[in-house]
């Protein structure tokens, strides 16, 4: 009987709240709340670089929107704040991982881990162009509610899929310089 009590003291003070579909604190919330479990459940770390990704893009969104309301405008000024967000990858190295870059695909030598965070956050950004196209395509509204977040989260979950259901990542290490 408290407990509604409770319940009802509380609603009786709540107050009308701004919705925002754009989700943007409830999903990196989750994005980096999964990242640790992910790890303590034993997933391959390239799927927690691909969510890593993911949350550095969103952050580098929110830096823009950031700027945006500030009305901090200057050439470029999308591009190098999305940059300076994903170039904070190189902090995990610093206490975190070690870099141990390898050979994918006969092409590219980097580190799995630091290849599996630019898919995600290229992944990330693509899902929210893909949304911004679809929606232009319709006459400016959404399929479905909630569409502006879950496309980004199915391009997402599709890299995140290609790095764990698959051996794209099961590379050697390869000394090109001794």
């Amino acid at each position: 009987m408290k407990k509604i009590g409770l319940f009802g003291f509380v609603l009786a003070f709540a107050t009308a709240v701004k919705a925002n579909p754009a989700c943007t604190t409830l999903c990196p919330l989750v994005l980096g709340a999964s990242l640790g479990v992910a790890r303590k459940l034993g997933v391959k770390d390239e799927v927690v670089g691909v969510l890593f990704g993911a949350l550095l893009a969103v952050a580098g969104y929110w830096l823009i929107r950031f700027f945006e309301k500030r009305n901090w405008t200057f050439k470029g000024r999308n591009f190098l704040l999305m940059l300076l967000s994903l170039a904070s990858v190189g902090f995990i190295y610093v206490n975190t991982l070690e870099y141990k870059p390898m050979l994918h695909w006969h092409l590219l030598y980097i580190d799995s881990f630091l290849l599996a965070t630019l898919c995600g956050a290229l992944a990330h950004i693509g899902g929210v162009h893909l949304y911004a196209w679809m929606k232009e395509k319709n006459g400016g509204h959404a399929h479905f509610p909630f569409e502006k977040v879950l496309v980004p989260i199915l391009c997402d979950a599709l890299v995140c899929y290609i790095f764990w259901g698959t051996s794209l990542c099961d590379c050697q290490e390869v000394f090109i310089l001794n």
